[in-house]
């Protein structure tokens, strides 16, 4: 008779041949695991350990690994936080992981702190604002709301646009030679602007009549982007609109107008520079073909192609700066809805529940659909002489899809959902408990709906919220969507305008497509979404959108709640919604993370150049540019 093993007075089964591999398997098991977590631990200070003359290591990203999972591991600290990381209640740490580590809080150590990625530093771009030449007030105000215009359209491409004024020149060494100079006063200020400009050290100086009409990838944009400048250059058909370079050339630059022999004759910079239009040795400037993305309206231009702006200045100064001022905001719009010629995606992926939750958003997309208010219509850009004008009759087209799609002439708008708002809208009611999140509710589904035509469906949720990452923050899609969530207040960002480089207009204050609409629209009063397209999923019914607006407003108001069952019932269903509720900090921080950057910087610039072109009333000086005609 065989022996009978015992463990703690239980007998153990007999030992056979089916179950000798699960014993082998484990003991393997066991000494690998020995192996990685005692080995490292037992061996002396040094990189490896010798045997025999051949040395044994074990590679560091196993160790790696394995100790990120290891539960007897020691606390580490956090990142340490970044200057500006906070606003309001959201937190941000940036950093090159962000895209390889799908949960924010694998690297910062804190639930509430999304990983983002590394801020790219903007390149400035500036123009000369002269302060010293006396105007009336009226004017002052509309040079100001056009250098608004200006500061916002190179802002949305990505550059920090700079005002420039006599105090900046001062500071050039130079300054005191250049007022003993016997100068023509238009020449004096151009090179007041190029004083300035070298004091700054250089890089690109521009009109604040000059627009960037082009995408956002465009080659020459790109290439501003990069502050990469190594030769003095202008452009053909700008004049002296634009010009790059080193500080070093620039100065040379200078040099040669300050001894210029025609000095009585110079009435510009360019005048008294002597040039040769070859781009050889002798001549300071390498001239580049005329660029199709920048677009110059100075004097000559609004004489040659735009009558009605050329008549409001001789009506006044200020009327003329506010109607080029309406023009050009009118042709940086119908630029951007050329650039996305198939429309506007507001992203609805469970579409019998989430119409209120979408509204905001399809309310700007109608803002952004339909053709601004131009004092002339049917113009198009100094630089796009033949482009395709908007109109009012056929708006651009707005769709509701329930998908991401990731296309260059699409832009989207997305509203990204908390998941218990979420829940809530899907139970059609706010009693929502742990019993029914762990039993019923199902899992991370407003990624896996947004993701489901990029990754199918057979795809866990860890690649899921790494492509939706990419797609609100990368560099190449960042510029072709905007995310934000569903419970902020106001729905849409008082600053959006900056996001987009002009200003949108008002819900129904676009340009008249000879229909009928109430003259102040309300919430209530707001003509009807259209029909849905059958692509863009199911309608609700009128009792869904019903039960939806209060279940929203309590879900906003649960979010704020500090009471301890509310907090218990929102870290439960964030736990068992570990994706959504990233995607959901996520788009939150990366959207306060522009803000704060753009309020730091505009409460930097108000400062100089007496506040002109920021939205403050400390406004004074204003520029010369336009002054085709001499007041008395």
């Amino acid at each position: 008779m065989p022996k009978q093993h015992v463990f703690f007075g239980r007998p153990l089964p007999p030992l056979n041949s089916r179950r000798i591999p699960c014993l082998l398997a484990s003991l393997a098991i066991f000494a690998l695991l020995s192996l990685v977590y005692i080995a490292p631990s037992a061996v002396p200070a040094g990189p490896s350990l010798s045997i025999a003359d051949h040395k044994f290591s074990i590679p560091k990203s196993v160790k790696s690994k394995w100790n990120n999972i290891n539960p007897f591991k020691p606390p580490s600290h956090a990142p340490p936080h970044q200057k500006n990381d906070t606003y309001g209640e959201m937190t941000w740490y940036s950093n090159w992981k962000w895209l390889t580590i799908p949960f924010s809080s694998s690297v910062t150590l804190d639930e509430n702190r999304s990983l983002l990625p590394e801020m790219v530093e903007r390149q400035p771009i500036y123009c000369y604002y002269d302060t010293t030449i006396e105007k009336d007030e009226e004017s002052q105000k509309a040079e100001s709301r056009l250098l608004l215009t200006w500061r916002k359209a190179w802002w949305a491409q990505g550059f920090k646009p700079i005002i420039l004024s006599a105090a900046e020149a001062m500071n050039n060494p130079l300054y005191e030679e250049l007022q003993r100079k016997d100068f023509d006063p238009g020449l004096k200020t151009d090179i007041m602007r190029w004083l300035a400009w070298e004091n700054m050290g250089g890089g690109l100086l521009a009109h604040y009549l000059l627009f960037p009409m082009g995408p956002h990838d465009d080659p020459l944009l790109a290439f501003f982007r990069r502050g990469e400048f190594p030769r003095l250059t202008r452009w053909k058909g700008l004049g002296d609109g634009l010009f790059v370079g080193p500080k070093a050339q620039v100065g040379s630059a200078i040099r040669l107008a300050m001894d210029t022999a025609n000095a009585k004759l110079a009435k510009d910079f360019l005048s008294a520079v002597p040039t040769t239009d070859k781009g050889d040795g002798e001549d300071p400037f390498t001239v580049d073909d005329t660029p199709a993305s920048l677009a110059l309206y100075d004097a000559a231009a609004v004489e040659k192609k735009y009558a009605k702006v050329a008549d409001a200045f001789g009506t006044s100064r200020a009327a003329g700066l506010d109607t080029l001022n309406q023009l050009v905001t009118a042709h940086l719009h119908n630029t951007w809805q050329e650039i996305f010629s198939d429309g506007i995606a507001v992203l609805k992926p469970l579409p019998k529940v989430m119409t209120t939750v979408v509204e905001p958003a399809f309310e700007l997309a109608q803002r952004l659909a339909h053709c601004p208010k131009s004092p002339i219509p049917v113009s198009c850009p100094p630089n796009r002489p033949k482009c395709s004008p908007c109109l009012p009759a056929h708006p651009l087209k707005v769709s509701t899809p329930a998908v991401y799609q990731n296309t260059t002439k699409l832009f989207t708008i997305g509203t990204v959902p908390h998941p218990y708002t979420l829940a809530a809208l899907t139970k059609q009611s706010d009693n929502i408990d742990i019993r029914w999140i762990r039993r019923k509710a199902p899992r991370d589904p407003w990624v896996k709906a947004v993701t489901k035509r990029l990754l199918g469906t057979g795809v866990s949720t860890v690649p899921r919220v790494l492509s939706l990452k990419q797609a609100i923050a990368s560099e190449p899609s960042a510029s072709r969507s905007l995310w934000f969530s569903a419970e902020r207040d106001p729905p849409i960002p008082d600053d959006v305008d900056w996001r987009f480089g002009f200003a949108i207009p008002a819900y129904g204050e676009w340009a008249d497509d000879g229909k009928s609409e109430t003259p102040v629209p309300g919430p209530e009063r707001r003509p009807p979404q259209p029909p849905p397209d059958p692509a863009d999923g199911p309608a609700p019914t009128p009792e869904d959108l019903a039960r939806e607006r209060p279940l929203l407003q309590r879900a906003r108001a649960f979010g704020k709640s500090r009471d301890r069952a509310d907090v218990v019932i929102r870290n439960a269903i964030e736990a068992w919604n570990l994706a959504d509720t990233e995607a959901w900090r996520f788009a939150r921080a990366y959207l306060a993370r522009a803000r704060v950057e753009r309020l730091k910087w505009e409460e930097e610039e108000s400062r100089y150049a007496g506040g002109a072109g920021t939205e403050k009333d400390r406004r004074s000086g204003w520029g010369r540019w336009l002054d085709s005609k001499k007041e008395d």
